[in-house]
């Protein structure tokens, strides 16, 4: 259970109990590390409408073509176990701007890359770069906003708006070139560190010691354990859907772009106001359980209608509102469920949960390419939110610890308006 601080009391005493009520009422040095964090996930995104084009104009298979995701991601994954320990060695305001500085050189790098390998190797050290800064970024918003869930709405809205930006960015560009996409991103990301630098104080997040072995040990925590194996097999899904479906809508880079921007923003939409309404109303554990049926349902409908682009674009729209919501829940369920420090509770969630999404890409079009049918890997991502759905039954003793927080957050909000008419 998390221990409230001061600051979020205030805030449960101005709104209810509910402090994700003025998610969008925080200091300039959030917004900061917000509208980087966006950035940042529009890298990934921005990948999507230009895979085709590097798979022709290279002269690269599919599966090549995705370990562009996979490179990027398995490192990101296993550099997030890490980064509490650099964040705590070196500041977070140094350590998010190393991360920074990592993403655009090797943006940069990508862009003026002369073959797929060499790409797959910038991407790995981006990914990097983008594990430094991630999971930094989300311990500092939590860590200077007004409120933790108000924080993490934010922190998840960014990530919604920079993976429907992304993609639309990436398609536009990527009608110039499949260089220019990259070359874009450094210089957004360039932007984004004058910003940190500008408006982050040196001293916002203090130095602290932590353990190298931090994030591995708290996942003896069984509720973090929990629901960071269940974003691992989540991760699966909502992956399949970000890498593998530019290749059957069958579009150019603009058509690839538009569809994915339509998926990001319903992703940014449900991220701010649909999580937060359903989780008013329901459990978390309730609201995840739905969710992961839901991307089950979606997935498989991917497979069968994966012939037909008007049918793949509406089930990819459906799947960024379910996938929006997941995404929120998920991570609050998370931060808020154990006591450990937000740095190393958000390096061991986001390390497993890039894992799963390290994997899929990959594993995806092989198996495409050995059935001979363009659904197999949106049955494969059915299968492994299967895994989820049955997990988070299985594991429900651990991971109601996130509706049990609920419920203490809203008891000391109301012990406090009590106090205070007294």
């Amino acid at each position: 259970m998390s221990v409230e601080t001061d600051a979020e009391l205030a805030v449960a005493k101005e709104t209810g109990g509910h402090g994700a009520a003025g998610w969008w009422k925080q200091p300039k040095a959030v917004w900061a590390v917000a509208l980087a964090a966006m950035v940042s996930f529009m890298g990934i995104g921005l990948v999507d409408p230009i895979l085709p084009a590097i798979t022709e104009e290279l002269h690269a298979t599919p599966t090549e073509a995705s370990l562009l995701f996979t490179s990027y991601l398995f490192v990101t994954a296993i550099a997030m176990f890490f980064t509490s320990w650099v964040s705590g060695r070196l500041g977070a305001r140094n350590t998010l701007l190393l991360g920074l500085a990592l993403v655009v050189v090797f943006a940069l790098a990508s862009g003026l890359a002369p073959s797929v390998p060499w790409i797959i190797g910038f991407r790995a050290v981006w990914g990097l770069g983008n594990a430094l800064f991630l999971s930094t970024a989300l311990a500092t918003i939590i860590g200077e906003a007004r409120s933790a869930d108000g924080a993490i709405i934010l922190y998840e809205a960014a990530l919604g708006v920079g993976m429907a930006v992304g993609p639309l960015v990436g398609g536009v560009l990527g009608s110039i070139s499949w260089r220019a996409p990259f070359i874009g991103t450094a210089v957004l990301m360039a932007i984004a560190f004058i910003a940190i630098v500008s408006m982050l104080k040196s001293g916002a997040v203090q130095k602290r010691h932590v353990s190298p072995l931090a994030a591995f040990r708290a996942l003896r925590k069984p509720a973090l354990l929990s629901f960071g194996v269940i974003a691992f097999f989540y991760n699966m899904g909502f992956f399949v859907i970000l890498a593998w479906t530019p290749f059957p809508l069958g579009f150019g880079a603009m058509g690839i772009g538009l569809t994915f921007f339509g998926w990001g923003l319903a992703l940014a939409i449900t991220s701010v106001f649909g999580a937060p309404a359903l989780t008013k109303r329901f459990k978390r554990t309730s609201v995840l359980a739905a969710g992961l049926i839901a991307l089950l349902v979606l997935l498989v409908l991917c497979a069968v209608f994966v012939a037909s682009a008007p049918a793949l674009i509406v089930l990819m729209v459906l799947s960024g509102l379910v996938l929006g919501i997941m995404n929120t829940v998920l991570t609050e369920s998370s931060m808020e469920s154990t006591d450990l420090p937000r740095p190393v509770a958000s390096s061991a969630y986001s390390g497993i949960r890039f894992l799963g999404g390290a994997i899929a890409p990959p594993l995806a079009s092989s198996l495409a390419k050995s059935f001979g049918f363009e659904g197999a890997p949106y049955l494969y991502g059915a299968a492994g939110v299967l895994v989820a759905v049955v997990l988070i039954f299985v594991l429900r003793g651990p991971v109601s610890a996130a509706n049990r927080t609920e419920e203490v957050s809203e008891l000391e909000a109301a012990e406090a308006l009590i106090g205070d008419a007294a």
